[in-house]
């Protein structure tokens, strides 16, 4: 068999890996009482190790169903720093009703595999554990040692994933100095069928914000002056309206820069937004990498129609540009005033550079596969686990090739209804991350 047979068998069994890690379910609600699949992934994932000769570590972070598995490839060079692939195995919630198949069904049908979790992040776990299994078969060593971690938890910050084993399971990263994970690598198709293809250097800091308001208690058919729903509906609306700064950084500069070189288009500072509307499907994750944001997402308040509360409380989700939060504390403050009491769950921005020898052989190893494409760096608006392996003193890439159809808008199925990735771009990013390994 030749070893380009044996990498088209890789790919075909990460197309079956996918498929068989959205039947099942790993929804991640955040609340440890509803929790479902993640030790059952992280057992399928062992398993899948085991069976071809890995030795892995199994480690429980929080409670019977919070499980993550690490193994180690040792490499022909065991003095280079070690390169950690990492995927997060729990996904967000979804209403079956909602889709058009259900979403944990891992449904293989119109070229493309269905379920919640394929591009967020299954596809990407699948990929991964389809080379580690590919390598340990035919005895393939790679050039440093590779770490493969998959990890619970991502979903509500990693307190039972990443973050705690950073925390409490440092020796199991010793020696690692890159590492990739997930939204960095697709392509986008932007002008004369040129697709580039999109490597993720910075990541939006996260701030998951609680507001709470406290007013006088009493009853609904009475006038009152101080009631903590009015105050807190206004102070909602006055963030949730509000518009911070434009800021361009330098990570959004470069891939401006690089759209530019390969279009011709303009991205003139007094008129940005409407010059990146132009980028089609993946405007509105570009644009959310123009200013900080602050949506509010829940509101708690009452329990009974006729009484009013002493206490609201409404939860918002902050992001935050690198270099920015002392500027967006500051921000916040003159909005809110000092009535309204702020609590956080905080992870940092994460930010690198797009040089250097591994991002050489990212691009190297997309156009082996895809002669004439671009590569550009990004930042990404949202957040995963590289933030919490960046207090290790590890530089973190989003890189989880995939060649996309021109018109699939491929943010929105991130968390989206009918979340799915083509199978023929499954045995693409394969096919990549075989070549990306071997020379990385």
């Amino acid at each position: 068999m030749t070893e380009r047979h044996q990498i088209e068998q890789a790919a075909e069994e990460a197309v079956t890996l996918t498929s068989e890690l959205l039947r099942i379910d790993t929804t991640n609600t955040g609340d440890p009482d509803t929790l479902v699949g993640e030790r059952a992934a992280a057992e399928y994932v062992a398993e899948k190790l085991t069976e071809v000769g890995y030795e892995i570590t199994y480690v429980e972070s929080g409670g019977p169903n919070r499980h993550n598995v690490i193994a180690r490839l040792p490499g022909a060079d065991p003095s280079r720093g070690a390169l950690l692939i990492h995927g997060h195995l729990d996904v967000v919630p979804a209403d079956p009703s909602e889709w058009s198949v259900h979403p944990f069904s891992g449904a293989i049908q119109d070229g493309y595999v269905w379920g919640r979790g394929a591009v967020d992040m299954k596809d990407m776990v699948a990929m991964t554990l389809a080379i580690a299994r590919h390598y340990k078969r035919h005895g393939i060593v790679p050039p440093r040692d590779l770490v493969f971690a998959f990890l619970a938890d991502e979903e509500a910050g990693g307190k039972f994933g990443a973050q705690w084993l950073v925390e409490h399971r440092p020796d199991l990263f010793e020696g690692v100095t890159e590492a990739i994970s997930e939204v960095g690598g697709f392509s986008v198709t932007l002008k004369d069928d040129v697709r580039a293809y999109l490597i993720e250097t910075a990541e939006k800091g996260i701030r998951w914000m609680k507001l709470r308001v406290r007013g006088t208690a009493g009853h609904g058919s009475m006038i009152h002056r101080d009631n903590a729903v009015t105050k807190l509906s206004e102070a909602v609306a006055k963030l949730g309206n509000h518009r911070f700064p434009l800021v361009l950084t330098d990570s959004v500069r470069e891939f401006l820069a690089g759209v530019t070189e390969i279009t011709g288009w303009d991205f003139p500072e007094d008129d940005l937004e409407g010059a990146v509307a132009k980028l089609g499907n993946i405007s509105r994750m570009i644009g959310a990498t123009l200013r900080d944001t602050a949506n509010p997402t829940m509101l708690t308040a009452g329990y009974k129609s006729n009484v009013i509360p002493s206490t609201a409380e409404a939860a918002v989700d902050c992001r935050i540009l690198p270099g920015r939060l002392a500027a967006f504390d500051r921000e916040l403050d003159e909005l809110l005033g000092p009535d309204i009491e702020k609590e956080w769950m905080e992870l940092p921005p994460v930010e690198t550079t797009f040089d250097g020898a591994l991002v050489d052989a990212m691009t190297a190893s997309v156009l082996a596969e895809d002669p004439g494409a671009k590569t550009l760096p990004y930042m990404l608006s949202g957040g995963t686990d590289a933030k919490s392996f960046q207090s290790l003193g590890i530089r973190n890439f989003g890189f989880a090739p995939l060649k996309l159809p021109a018109d699939l808008d491929f943010s929105a199925l991130f968390h989206g209804v009918d979340e799915r990735v083509p199978v023929d771009a499954l045995k693409f990013g394969t096919r990549v991350l075989d070549r990306f390994l071997r020379a990385s």
